[in-house]
This record gives structure tokens, C-alpha cells and sequence, in this order.
């Protein structure tokens, strides 16, 4: 087949080879909703009768997006109609139809491959750079992050996205400074940038300026219409994250209620932001009431899946925590099995640190606190290699200091707790657990002096 010529260019001026020109429209929501976080990247659907190769590409990559087992089944005739076409598209077109299909067919290491090349070849094809950012995010790979949006901004300075997607990658690699810099060019350049607003949120939380965060993300929340269910329950998330740092548990339910959980009930990043929100409210000592129940009922029905080990963790956490030890235990099984069997990238992730990390999350839910603590003091080291961001992960780290606690393990738990209230002044709930654990020690004095919290 003959190259075709490029029928026009998409929404930042890369060419693309369309057989219906109507379908521009639709492939651009795409483009710049997918780098937005916004619900309109699904529009591409409308135009699958179209055969054009990058509409069938994009089609592929929004049911992968599913995080669901079936998931490459689902996009495998897109892809396949993709390829098919590809001798006439461009040389990115090719390119971006070719990682979509390592990932299909699971090798992503390839994927990722393609997606640096095209960072470099084609450095304003930022649909490209953001699934390439997404699937080195999952493998805990935050310098291949920030090497993708370097790549790209000398070409792209003009889209606030690229920046966001700059901001969230600096933070990755613990480089505060550059990730604040890069999400305020975002935000000057379009102040409603969600990941932008969601990577200053990381920077804040980390640092500990939780009244600060707090007041930035009420005020963002008035732009978080459009986004997908991801975007919008994470940014929620977030907000939440800091009422509960604050020692306001009622205000951080009532947004469970009314905006974490909810959205689309049976997706796996609605899912893991609210089995997360709860699990955090309970170990502050929070009586969260029946939610686990409506929530555990998702999970059921939710298929032995082995996507990614970070989902895995906290599907098998939340059916423990919601009553479901049976079908947790089961989860684990298969889970082990499934590292066995493991094999590209994440195989030493599956069997190295998610192993060993879900058996501590069942033994925590089932209160054996001393093996749960031994168990993820083995993965905590290496948990970056399963995914998930820093504020993610923090869920099991808070559920190793809760198993310390709770086992008696308090000199451990002292040297854990009391840099955290270090580094984080404001937190009532830190301060919370250091008095508690003073007590413990004999040392309550020192709780009272070490823990004053401002305001």
C-alpha cells in the first residue's frame, strides 16, 4: 500500500491520514481530551466506522484503558484494523500504532520504546508522551517519566498540559522545587490544568503545608467539570487526603460520599481511590459505617484480574477490609500464582514486592499485626517498582506503622512516627498517633511537648 498524504493536521499540528475527513473532530477530542484528563477523549468512538489507522489506534487505547482482563481482547480488532492501514499513515502514525499494540499484546517494554522514540522524533504527538508516561508510571519508572516531558517541551511550551505532565513527573523524582515551578507555568497558562492542580496538590502534601493545599484545592474544585471519573474523584481524593491530615474525618466522608465514590462505580481508579480513602479513615480511627459493604460488592464482581500489582494490592485489601476473607484469600492465591508465570518488566515487582506485600495487607485485615509488619517491612523498600504515586503508596506504609503499633513494636514505631510529625507539623492525625504512642512508651510528657500542632 502507497503512503497516502496527510488529509490535515490534528488540534498541535501533527499530520494525520484520515479516509473521512468528518472524523477529525472526534480524533482531536481525543487528542487533546486524553492530555487534558477530560471525558470527551472518548468521542473517538464515534468514528470507528472510519478505518483510518490513528482513529483505530486511539479506539485500541481507550479500552486498554479498562485496567480489566478482558481489556486486550476488547481493543484487539482496533488495533488490528490499525495495523492493517498503517502502510499509509506517517511515519509517527506508524509509530504510535505500533505501541499501542506492544501493549495489546503485552510487551511493554516495547511500548515504552517506541513511546521515547516518538518523544524524541515527534515531540508535539503529546497523546504519545502522556501513554508513554502512564506506562512508566505503572512500573514505578519516574526519570523515564521526566526524560519523555523534557524531550518535548522545547517543541510543545505552548500547551499547559505538557507542563502538567512535567509538574507530576518532577514531583515523581522528589524534585519539588522544579514540579511547583513547572505546575504554576501550567496553571498561568490555563488555571483549570487538573493534572497541573494535582501535581501542586502532591507537592503540598509532601511538604506539610496542609492548610495551604487544602485552601488551593477548594478553590480548583470549581474548574473539575468535564474530567473523567479518574481525574475528577482523584482531585477530590486529594482534597480529601488534606481534610484528613487536618483532623476533620466528617468533612473527609462526607467528600467519600459525595465525590470519591460514585462516579463510575466499576472502574479500577474509582475503585482504588475509594478502598484507599477508607482504609486512611480507619486507621485514623474513624468509623466509616457500612461503605465498605456497597463497596465490596464492586470488587465481587470484579475478575481475578492480574492488570497491574498496584491494583492488585488494594482490590485484595478492600474485599478483606469489607468482609470478603474468602474471596481475599483466593485473590492472594491466584496472585501468586500469577507471579510465578510473570514475565517482562514488572516480573520482579510481582514477585519480589507484591507477593510479600499482599500477604501483610491480608494478615493486617485479619489482625495478624506481627507478621503483617514483617511482611511489608520486607516490600516497603522496593514498593516504587509496582506503581502507584508517592501519595498512593503511602496507604501501605501508614498500614505498616499501623501493624508496629498495633503489635506492640513501638521503638520501631517511634522511629518511623516521629519524622513523619517532623515533617509534617500540621497533621493532626500524625500528632494523634505520637501521643498515643508516647503514652506507650512511658514518654508521655515528651508527647505533649513533640506534638503541638498550629492553630
Amino acid at each position: 500500500m502507497t503512503q497516502l498524504p496527510p488529509a490535515t493536521t490534528d488540534s498541535l499540528g501533527n499530520p494525520v491520514t484520515l479516509h473521512d475527513p468528518a472524523s477529525l473532530g472526534p480524533l482531536n477530542d481525543f487528542v487533546e481530551g486524553f492530555i487534558a484528563c477530560e471525558a470527551r477523549c472518548v468521542n473517538v468512538l464515534q468514528a470507528v466506522q472510519d478505518d483510518s489507522p490513528l482513529v483505530q489506534a486511539y479506539a485500541a487505547a481507550l479500552h486498554m484503558f479498562a485496567e480489566t482482563g478482558d481489556a486486550p481482547a476488547q481493543a484487539r480488532p482496533f488495533i488490528e484494523r490499525a495495523e492493517a492501514q498503517a502502510p499509509g499513515a506517517t511515519e509517527r502514525e506508524q509509530r504510535f500504532i505500533a505501541a499501542v499494540a506492544a501493549w495489546v499484546r503485552g510487551d511493554l517494554a516495547r511500548a515504552v520504546a517506541l513511546h521515547e522514540e516518538q518523544a524524541r522524533q515527534f515531540p508535539r504527538d503529546l497523546a504519545s508522551l502522556k501513554l508513554g508516561q502512564y506506562h512508566l508510571f505503572n512500573q514505578g519508572q519516574s526519570p523515564g517519566m521526566l526524560r519523555l516531558a523534557l524531550a518535548a517541551l522545547p517543541h510543545a511550551a505552548d500547551v499547559p498540559h505538557l507542563h502538567g505532565m512535567a509538574a507530576f513527573a518532577w514531583e515523581q523524582c522528589h524534585l519539588l522545587r522544579q514540579a511547583e515551578a513547572a505546575a504554576r507555568t501550567a496553571l498561568r497558562l490555563s488555571p483549570k490544568e487538573p493534572w497541573a492542580q494535582h501535581a501542586l496538590a502532591h507537592v503540598m502534601l509532601t511538604e506539610g503545608r496542609l492548610e495551604e493545599g487544602r485552601g488551593f484545592m477548594r478553590e480548583a474544585s470549581a474548574s473539575w467539570v468535564g474530567l473523567n471519573s479518574f481525574m475528577q474523584t482523584h482531585n477530590w481524593w486529594h482534597l480529601a487526603l488534606f481534610e484528613l491530615e487536618r483532623g476533620d474525618f466528617d468533612e473527609a466522608l462526607h467528600l467519600f460520599d459525595e465525590q470519591v465514590w460514585g462516579v463510575v462505580k466499576d472502574y479500577s481508579q474509582d475503585q482504588i481511590n475509594a478502598i484507599s480513602l477508607l482504609a486512611r479513615l480507619e486507621l485514623a480511627g474513624v468509623d466509616v459505617g457500612p461503605r465498605w459493604q456497597d463497596l465490596g460488592q464492586h470488587l465481587l464482581r470484579r475478575q481475578p484480574d492480574h492488570v497491574l500489582p498496584f491494583l492488585d494490592l488494594q482490590y485484595l485489601y478492600g474485599l478483606a477490609r469489607a468482609g470478603h476473607r474468602g474471596e481475599a484469600r483466593a485473590r492472594l492465591q491466584a496472585l501468586h500464582h500469577h507471579a510465578e508465570q510473570a514475565t517482562g518488566p514488572l516480573r520482579p515487582a510481582w514477585q519480589q514486592v507484591a507477593v510479600p506485600a499482599a500477604e501483610a495487607l491480608l494478615a493486617h485485615a485479619e489482625g495478624q499485626y506481627e507478621r503483617s509488619a514483617q511482611r511489608l517491612g520486607q516490600a516497603l523498600p522496593r514498593l516504587s517498582e509496582i506503581g502507584g504515586s508517592h501519595a498512593q503508596r503511602d496507604l501501605f506504609a501508614q498500614i505498616h506503622l499501623d501493624a508496629l503499633l498495633q503489635s506492640g513494636q513501638w521503638v520501631g514505631a517511634q522511629n518511623l512516627l516521629q519524622p513523619l510529625c517532623n515533617q509534617q507539623p500540621e497533621s493532626r492525625r500524625l500528632a494523634a498517633l505520637a501521643r498515643q504512642l508516647y503514652q506507650d512508651l512511658d514518654l508521655a510528657q515528651v508527647g505533649v511537648a513533640v506534638t503541638s500542632v498550629p492553630g
